[in-house]
């Protein structure tokens, strides 16, 4: 699962997603996944550039395709579902509102910080 998360985080770093975290939820009980990674980007377009660029990335890295993509449509919150990862890229102030951090605030937190 490491090679899944680190090649998660640098498509997304790759396509300038902003302030990535990892939660690591394994511990916890009730959740749907081992690990959330959430991301967020000023516009549409730029969230739509992320999910792109975690799709190919996994499938050229890894050799897996997402299981299922949410919201690629509206362009305000993409979900794609690895199964043990979900990925969450999002609108700023959609972010913001569902504040993912703080409703899994027992899990570990990881912020990742790339060199600009």
């Amino acid at each position: 699962m490491a090679n899944l998360l680190e090649t998660i985080v640098e498509a997304i770093d790759d396509k300038k997603g902003r302030h990535i975290i990892s939660l690591d939820l394994s511990q916890l009980d009730g959740a749907i996944a081992e690990h959330f990674v959430i991301t967020h980007a000023d516009s549409p377009v730029q969230v739509d550039a992320i999910a792109d660029g975690v799709e190919e990335a996994v499938e050229k890295e890894l050799r897996r395709r997402v299981i299922r993509v949410e919201g690629k449509q509206v362009g305000e919150w993409v979900v794609m579902d690895y199964g043990e990862i979900m990925v969450h890229i999002f609108q700023t102030e959609k972010r913001d509102f569902y504040a993912l951090e703080d409703l899994w605030a027992d899990a570990d937190l990881t912020r990742y910080q790339f060199e600009q």
